[in-house]
């Protein structure tokens, strides 16, 4: 039998009506779960027993929405977009998936896996803050038609700009890497010297199949002219998206930055974005993300200007090629909702390997499916979706099966290590160890398993 996922008070919120829901929609999937892994079962049991999982998910959206009309949550409309977005785009994209692969074992299992992280997640915070025990990180949204427009225009910017039919993945990007990216950074500011910041992320072989195609490049790879390009591309982009934004009008064109993107993550988590987007085109993915209003912070990030343009391009692309030839074929993600343990462990690896780092365990999902690593540092407590529940999700998925995770954790008592024994960890760290005998165990095991 497969995975189960098992419900716990912790997820209870203290409102019957939408704790009684989310119970039955955990054991519908404990239902799926059972029933895509047992022989002879047809494809139409999985098809019948996901559309009645997929009523029940409206059923309770619509009985959750009612609930928070009737105490006037005050945040109301954007729990009630989250909702959207999970009914508009997420399920709709699991369900073509499904379609394509005639209801397999695998897409099933994808689904469910989906599903569950959404579902445990949004349980977790944004449910929970419908009662006062939590808020909600997406409270400051820009006005729906606001971002309904600036979806669209995207969507219609991609295809005018690439030729490319593009299809919104999530209206909520929480700032995951996906690939190889390049992060691009237009700063606007008011006479009041507030700042407005429109943030591009182009996976990189998009740019390489699209500008560097119609400018004859056939390298594969990027190099200052089209960078260049993709700059003013970028730039164009963003100018087009501007006009159509009545609250951008008092806003000028300040500064320009391409960012690493330690410093993306970093921009992204301090200050909360109105609006997150991110799209599949086709040809790799893109991103575009606004923050505003908010008042000038000093960073690190070198400012583009006429006079250092050529410099800082060639200066970027060398950095970014010196890091992927150095880093290649080790890519570790470290998984753990402390801070100080995430900058910890980049600091001990980032000379030896790719390190890219999640804060909760539905990041760290989001960031495997977009960036598989080569190996993941899971912290074993975390709040919302712990380790082993993670793992547990990992393990659920067929391509996931074999990833190598190795647990970074302050307890070892036998009861925690046995409990997940069944999930195959690759093995346990202690982090009150000295960092220089951590480092040499994951050495240790990145070489002995090359």
């Amino acid at each position: 039998m497969s995975n189960q996922l098992v419900w716990q008070d912790r997820f209870n919120i203290g409102v019957d009506i939408i704790d009684r829901e989310h119970k039955k929609l955990f054991g519908i999937m404990n239902k799926l779960l059972m029933f895509k892994d047992e022989d002879g079962k047809s494809q139409w049991v999985c098809e019948e027993g996901i559309k009645y999982f997929k009523e029940h998910a409206m059923k309770h959206f619509a009985e959750e929405e009612a609930y928070m009309a009737s105490i006037s949550y005050h945040d109301f409309e954007t729990h009630r977009r989250l909702h959207n977005d999970f009914r508009q785009n997420t399920l709709p994209a699991l369900e073509k998936e499904l379609q394509r692969t005639c209801y397999s074992s695998d897409s099933v299992g994808h689904f469910l896996s989906v599903c569950a992280g959404w579902l445990i997640g949004h349980t977790m915070t944004e449910d929970r803050a419908i009662t006062g025990k939590g808020s909600s990180r997406w409270k400051s949204l820009m006005p729906e038609e606001e971002q309904h427009m600036i979806k669209n225009t995207v969507i219609q910017l991609i295809n005018n700009m690439f030729q490319l039919d593009s299809r919104v993945v999530s209206e909520n990007y929480g700032g995951e890497k996906f690939g190889k990216g390049i992060y691009y950074r237009l700063l606007y500011t008011t006479e009041k010297k507030e700042i407005w910041e429109i943030i591009l992320v182009f996976e990189e072989k998009l740019l390489l199949s699209t500008i560097g195609k119609l400018m004859g490049d056939e390298s594969g790879k990027m190099n200052d002219m089209v960078m260049h390009a993709s700059r003013y591309a970028a730039k164009q982009f963003s100018e087009r998206i501007r006009e159509h934004l009545p609250s951008a009008e008092h806003y000028e064109l300040k500064d320009e930055n391409l960012l690493t993107y330690e410093q993306f993550r970093s921009a992204f988590e301090k200050r909360t974005p109105q609006c997150s987007l991110l799209f599949d085109t086709g040809a790799g993915y893109f991103a575009f993300c606004t923050i505003a209003p908010h008042m000038p912070q000093i960073g690190t990030e070198t400012s583009i200007k006429a006079d250092n343009a050529m410099d800082e391009v060639s200066k970027y692309i060398k950095n970014n090629v010196q890091a992927e030839s150095t880093n290649q074929n080790k890519k570790i993600l470290v998984v753990d909702d402390s801070d100080t343990i995430l900058y910890a462990m980049k600091e001990l690896l980032k000379n030896d390997y790719q390190v890219s780092t999640a804060k909760s365990g539905l990041s760290a999902i989001r960031s495997i499916t977009l960036d598989r690593p080569d190996l993941v540092l899971l912290d074993y407590e975390m709040p919302v979706c712990d380790g082993p529940q993670v793992l547990e999700m990992i393990r659920s998925e067929k391509d996931f099966a074999n990833l190598p995770v190795i647990f970074l954790t302050g307890r070892m008592d036998k009861e925690s290590v046995e409990k997940v024994i069944p999930l195959k960890p690759a093995g346990y760290l202690v982090k009150r160890r000295p960092p220089a005998e951590i480092k040499k165990n994951i050495d240790d095991y990145i070489q002995n398993h090359s």
